[in-house]
């Protein structure tokens, strides 16, 4: 029986930084550059080498695979001076631009802070659901939606429970948006795949912190960059998010549900076990595969109570 192989690994090579240095948000830590093969790539780099920025990224894009849902594909990669990070291939088609959840609601909610990132009260999940429906808004570009699914604020049900499941913390304004194509004199928006979920599955924290904690308290602190009312001091749970949302949609809620339910600790276990045990410990393994169970059956149970 053949070993299963690890995630391939992207060098990133001086040349490749000194290319893209002229780009617009270039940076050591974060900058665009030509990819033989995969084209035109964005490296990210961690920001703490220690504290798995660049495994939760990876994990999550497979996570996201496992779900079906559309999603900016990341790859493991390491740098000419030794430091680790991801790779992601550009995903606008040409013509195409990223329109940011801030740019979205600045002209809807009256001032919007459209330059903060956290702690945006505004950046209630009711206004963002609203504000998806409202413009019409297209399937993410180039992907087959699964039956049932036929609305873009159905597919943003999927990104969030995506979120519950893995606790990802970061989908602030800026981590959420709409693919605006333009062809000739015709344009069209689309939602934009879900990207930038390195902020999930205990990556924060160190090994010695993981033996100490609770799973079930961990999971159940896990907020997202939503809030239930501008008035609200504290953003509301990745839980609570999926949970509001999964009453407003319950056909779209239960079509993802199901998905999640198809997904065994096997498979998960899967891709933790192809990346490169330099990247990540047994025990930060055990910790997010104990994440990701726990919420899972949390997530399941919902069904019961959906219409």
């Amino acid at each position: 029986m053949n070993p299963i192989p690890e995630f391939p690994v992207i060098f990133v090579t001086k040349a490749d930084y000194e290319l893209s240095s002229n780009e617009v948000m270039g940076s050591k830590y974060k900058f665009w550059f030509q990819h033989e093969q995969l084209g035109r790539c964005l490296y990210k780099q961690a920001r703490q080498q220690n504290l798995g920025e660049d495994w939760a990224e990876k994990v999550a894009s497979e996570l996201s695979e496992l779900l079906g849902l559309p999603h900016a594909t990341y790859h493991l990669a390491e740098t000419w001076e030794g430091n680790r990070g991801v790779v992601s291939a550009n995903f606008l088609p040409p013509g195409g631009t990223l329109v940011h959840g801030n740019e979205i609601l600045t002209p809807v909610v009256p001032n919007y802070p459209t330059s903060a990132t956290y702690g945006v009260s505004q950046h209630t999940i009711d206004i963002v659901v609203q504000v998806i429906e409202a413009l019409d808004v297209g399937l993410p570009i180039a992907w087959t939606p699964p039956s049932g699914i036929q609305k873009a604020v159905e597919v943003f049900v999927g990104y969030l429970l995506l979120d519950a499941w893995i606790g990802n913390g970061d989908r602030h304004h800026e981590n959420w948006g709409f693919v605006r194509k333009k062809v000739a004199s015709t344009e069209t928006i689309h939602l934009a795949p879900t990207y930038d979920h390195a902020s999930c599955l205990g990556r924060d924290l160190l090994d010695e912190q993981r033996q100490k904690r609770s799973v079930e308290a961990y999971a159940n602190k896990c907020y997202s960059a939503f809030y239930n009312s501008v008035e609200d001091k504290k953003p509301l749970k990745t839980f609570d998010v999926f949970h509001r949302v999964a009453f407003l949609y319950p056909q779209a809620a239960h079509i993802w549900l199901d998905r999640l339910d198809r997904i065994s600790t096997a498979n998960t276990h899967l891709i933790f076990n192809r990346i490169d045990k330099l990247r990540i410990s047994t025990v930060a393994i055990e910790f997010a595969q104990k994440i990701l169970s726990v919420n899972q059956n949390r997530l399941l149970d919902l069904r019961k109570s959906l219409q």
